[in-house]
Formats: C-alpha cells, sequence, structure tokens
C-alpha cells in the first residue's frame, strides 16, 4: 500500500465496494461481469496483504541470501526477484512471470549497439541468482513439479549491426528449461557454423508452447479462440527429445 494508506483503510473501502456491487448484483442477478469483478477485487486485495511476507527476505537465512547474491549490488535485485519466485512457488503460486532488463522501452538485451558490453553486465546480474533459484528449488524437492523457462522473442544476428551491436535474429536462437519433467543437462538442435540458421531438430516457437502446455497437462487444441486463426493453423508439437 502507498505511504499514508492504512490497512483500516483500505478495509473500509472494499468493505464499501462490496456493498454497492452487491446492491447493484441484487438489482441484474444475471450480470456475470459484476460478480466477475467483486470476485477481481478481493483477489487483488488479499494478494497485497500477502505480498509483504513474500518479500520478507530477512525470514530466510545469511547462506540462502548469499547463495542469491543479495550481498552484492550487481547481483541484488535480479537475486531479490529470483527468491520472491521460489517463495511464491512454496505458497502454491502456479504461474510466475520474472522480466530482466526493463529500460522502460525494448529492453536493456535488445543491443543493437555494444553488445559485448551490455550483454557482459547483464550476464553478471542474473548468472548467479537463476543457478541459485535451481539449486534451491533442486534442494528443497520442488523441482521435479515446477518447469522454469528461460525466454526471449528472438536471438541476435550473427553479422553487426552499428559497428558493435547485433540486430534481430528470428531464424536461430536458444531457449532453455529446467526442472518439470524435462531432461537435464542435454542440448537439443543446433544453428549452423556462423548461427545464422537452425539446421538440426529444427522447431518453431509453437513447438515450444506445446512443450511447456504438455509438461502442464493442457492440450493447445483446447485453448482455441475463435478468430485466433493462427493458433488453430500452428498448435506445435511437444517436443518429446527433451522430456524425460
Amino acid at each position: 500500500p502507498p505511504k499514508g494508506v492504512y490497512r483500516e483503510e483500505q478495509v473500509g473501502e472494499f468493505d464499501l465496494l462490496r456493498q454497492l456491487n452487491t446492491l447493484t448484483a441484487e438489482q441484474y442477478p444475471d450480470d456475470e461481469a459484476i460478480r466477475a469483478r467483486m470476485r477481481s477485487y478481493e483477489l487483488a486485495f488479499r494478494m497485497q496483504m500477502a505480498v509483504p511476507d513474500v518479500v520478507r527476505f530477512e525470514d530466510e537465512t545469511q547462506v540462502t541470501q548469499q547463495q542469491y547474491g543479495l550481498d552484492q549490488a550487481t547481483t541484488r535485485p535480479f537475486g531479490q526477484q529470483m527468491l520472491a519466485a521460489r517463495r511464491l512457488v512454496e505458497r502454491g503460486v502456479r504461474f510466475i512471470q520474472v522480466y530482466h532488463g526493463s529500460s522502460g522501452g525494448a529492453g536493456q538485451w535488445d543491443a543493437h549497439k555494444g553488445l559485448k558490453t551490455s550483454h557482459t553486465k547483464l550476464c553478471k546480474q542474473v548468472d548467479q541468482p537463476i543457478a541459485a533459484l535451481l539449486s534451491d528449488l533442486k534442494q528443497r524437492g520442488m523441482l521435479d513439479e515446477t518447469l522454469v523457462v528461460w525466454a526471449s522473442e528472438f536471438g541476435r544476428t550473427p553479422g553487426s549491426q552499428h559497428a558493435d551491436g547485433r540486430d534481430h535474429h528470428p531464424y536461430g536462437f536458444t531457449v532453455w528449461m529446467a526442472g518439470g519433467g524435462i531432461k537435464g543437462g542435454i542440448a537439443h538442435g543446433a544453428t549452423d557454423e556462423i548461427g545464422f540458421h537452425a539446421v538440426e531438430d529444427r522447431h518453431y516457437v509453437t513447438d515450444i508452447h506445446a512443450t511447456i502446455l504438455h509438461q502442464l497437462g493442457l492440450d493447445p487444441r483446447k485453448l482455441a479462440i475463435p478468430g485466433r486463426k493462427r493458433l488453430e493453423k500452428e498448435f506445435g508439437e511437444p517436443i518429446h527429445d527433451v522430456i524425460a
């Protein structure tokens, strides 16, 4: 909550909203939107009340905090995100998305110039926290049922752009997955010798989607939305070679 806003004040606000929505719901008993709006407000309030406990990192041991890099300025911001992700998993949150490299625009990883400098800096920020998350989930017995996916929209060209940068490149790039029934310690597929095209065990992005959905026990064909022709045409196939 913002500074100066007390919990009792928010509870009062939500109670008033609930009363007003309930009056409207009684007047329009068949309106699903009103009930959905009430549930969304209630869920948002419960989430807001739960978040302070999730990010109370001082509850963790010093060893764990150091493992995630919370003791270093370079790794602390992303380390806190990774540690929060683990604490959310422990609390039964089913889907967690973490974004790294935000710059208010395309993102810091979008290196059209200064690629080596920027990627060196960014890799230092994320490598230790990611390794900590995977090892922490494993030692707590949660990695087997937690699927971790590291992905991007595209790769970078093998040729330079603006002397020391690279352009967008969708023809050959890497995504990795861990836990959740995925084989460990393997590399699937390869590009040509200069990294321009995927040439071995080539997959379209919908195969990645299909693999994730398969591991979650979901059938993409049952998730098709009328009018979304691309999904209807390209459901993708699970990549069975990476599934344990």
